[in-house]
């Protein structure tokens, strides 16, 4: 059975490892064009490619395809508006940016023999981008005041500093569960997948050869063909959930410091 862990290793395309070369201020790296390079590239230009063909072909009439470009834009403007309050509109472009990204390069994982947002080095990109924002838009709107967030003024005061410590430590944990949701869920549910589609190769080959279980191996095979069906479409959802609940989280932590933890 193939190694479901091999689908996950970066490699240089074929032509296009350059090896070692020294660049002006970065110095020396190792330059190459990669599965992840090629992965991240065609996502991107995927997402721009749907979103100009709704854009473009706009009618007051909508199409499938501007139907769906305007349930994704108003998904997330309902997001942002809701939660954030008057002030969502802002941070929407950015809201949206992410769940587009994210969602592109988790549906052409399902196509393609590498998912980008399966490598931590992606979902922490996207969940450290996030966290600046947030404290740029902590300071710029408050200031010093931005630390006021990290003290309960509605609690006791003798626990307010106890309080305030987990708030803290909780803040500065959000990147990390950010990037590891979003990973460990691409990562975890293309795993199961390649394990049930492995069974279904082997046991297939046992069947028709006559070896081990012999066709006693069939019944077996096709169960695990039924999973493999099931999980297909399970990560279909998840795909989108995954790329909906990151845009969700970067909105509530965004309304954190917009409003101060006071609502809207």
């Amino acid at each position: 059975m193939a190694d479901p862990i091999e689908q996950f290793e970066i490699h240089a395309l074929p032509g296009l490892d350059f090896g070692e070369v020294t660049l002006p201020v970065v110095g020396t790296v190792h330059l190459a064009v990669t599965n992840s390079h090629v992965a991240m590239t065609l996502a991107f230009l995927m997402v721009v490619g749907f979103l100009t063909l709704v854009t473009s072909n706009a009618k007051v009439v909508p199409g499938r395809l501007q139907a769906a470009g305007e349930q994704l834009f108003g998904m997330i403007d309902g997001v942002t508006d809701s939660i954030i309050g008057h002030e969502g509109r802002k941070y929407f472009p950015f809201v949206f940016t992410l769940f587009t990204l994210i969602l592109g390069m988790n549906l052409l994982g399902m196509f393609l023999t590498f998912t980008a947002t399966s490598q931590l080095a992606v979902t922490c990109t996207f969940a450290v981008l996030t966290i600046l924002l947030v404290l740029i838009v902590g300071f710029a709107k408050h200031g010093f005041g931005f630390f006021s967030l990290f003290w309960p003024s509605a609690a006791p005061l003798v626990l307010r500093p106890v309080v305030g410590a987990i708030e803290f430590l909780s803040f500065l944990l959000r990147p990390v569960t950010l990037a590891l949701r979003l990973f460990g869920n691409m990562l975890g549910g293309h795993v199961a997948l390649k394990i049930f589609a492995g069974f279904v190769v082997s046991l297939g080959a046992m069947a028709f050869t006559g070896a081990s279980l012999g066709l006693f191996a069939l019944p077996i095979a096709a169960l695990s063909m039924v999973g493999v069906v099931a999980l297909t479409a399970l990560e279909f959802l998840v795909a989108f959930l995954q790329a909906f609940v990151f845009a969700v989280l970067a909105a509530i932590y965004l309304n954190d410091v917009v409003n101060l933890g006071h609502g809207h």
